[in-house]
């Protein structure tokens, strides 16, 4: 008996957003990064100090590097995130082979004084930012330092991963100067990268596991948390209060519903008299928290998150 999963369109959508992800990114190296000869960030910045220096391809010096460490995660970490970390990474470093071999010279931003050279940095490091914030959530790696991070956390879960990576960024940015003509300017295009990339990744991650939390004072709690239950699909906590004011009794509302419910619950809180609440956003919500839409259905991904996720 087969204990092979069926192959579903979800499936088939991740596995295709995970290639067109590797194009995307390919073809940021080429009209971006390449052009304006500056490293970026993690390992792939070494290699491409390694193609400044010796001519040898990043897509090639990717490769060595990744299927190592993908074999290694493949056996001890999880296997279906090595495989489609893998499938990322030969699509990303074979791409970069080819389009070597193309002329995308009408198509790649740079300049012959070197005036707006920032932009390229920008544009490479928003698209490297939203490459990973996407395939972290297809439970997919980029490979390279994501690989190392997943080994280590086998024996040190509490390790902080950050100054490893932290470390090889500014080792990247500080061999810049010496490789790129001994100037300040491809260093100062390397951390732009990084803050970028950084800041974009982050962003798309955390708004996925965001919320919305209210709190609310009211007179008629029965009432208004049946409307929110019905209407939002989200349940409140109550909380007995006293007003300091008035000395008088009250009742808090807690709630925690998504972000595009706000209008929703601000509409219910109107038609309650004598009640205001207070809105706080909330950066991470873990446990048994759905995502609903504003008439309180769950929002179904599209993404096989495969058997564990990447975060």
């Amino acid at each position: 008996m087969s204990n092979r999963q069926p192959v579903t369109l979800r499936k088939v959508i991740t596995y295709a957003i995970i290639l067109i992800l590797a194009f995307g990114n390919a073809m940021s190296y080429h009209l971006f990064v390449f052009p304006n000869r500056f490293a970026p960030s993690g390992l792939n910045g070494l290699c491409t100090i390694i193609q400044e220096l010796f001519g040898l391809n990043v897509g090639y010096l990717s490769l060595i590097i990744n299927v190592p460490l993908a074999l290694v995660v493949y056996k001890l970490v999880n296997r279906k995130l090595a495989f489609r970390s893998m499938v990322y990474v030969v699509t990303f470093s074979a791409l970069l082979v080819i389009l070597e071999k193309v002329d995308l010279s009408a198509f790649a931003y740079s300049t012959d004084n070197g005036t707006s050279t920032i932009l390229g940095p920008l544009v490479a490091g928003i698209i490297s930012g939203a490459v990973y914030g996407i395939l972290v959530k297809c439970s997919a790696y980029t490979g390279g330092m994501d690989y190392v991070a997943s080994l280590i956390r086998l024996k040190r879960p509490d390790l902080n991963f950050f100054y490893v990576t932290f470390l090889i960024n500014v080792g990247v940015a500080t061999l810049s100067y010496f490789v790129y003509g001994y100037q300040i300017e491809p260093v100062i295009l390397c951390i732009l990268y990084s803050y970028m990339s950084s800041t974009v990744s982050d962003g798309m991650l955390k708004s996925g596991r965001s919320a919305i939390r209210f709190e609310i004072i009211t007179d008629q709690p029965e009432e208004l948390s049946r409307a929110i239950i019905e209407k939002l699909g989200h349940s409140c906590t109550l909380i007995p209060a006293k007003g300091m004011y008035s000395g008088e009794s009250k009742n808090l509302l807690i709630c925690v519903i998504n972000k595009s419910q706000i209008a929703a619950l601000s509409k219910i809180i109107r038609r309650h008299p004598n009640s205001f609440a207070i809105m706080s956003s909330v950066s991470e919500v873990m446990g048994n928290f759905k995502k609903l839409n504003t008439a309180g259905k769950e929002n179904k991904d599209f993404l096989d998150s495969g058997e564990g996720s990447a975060v």
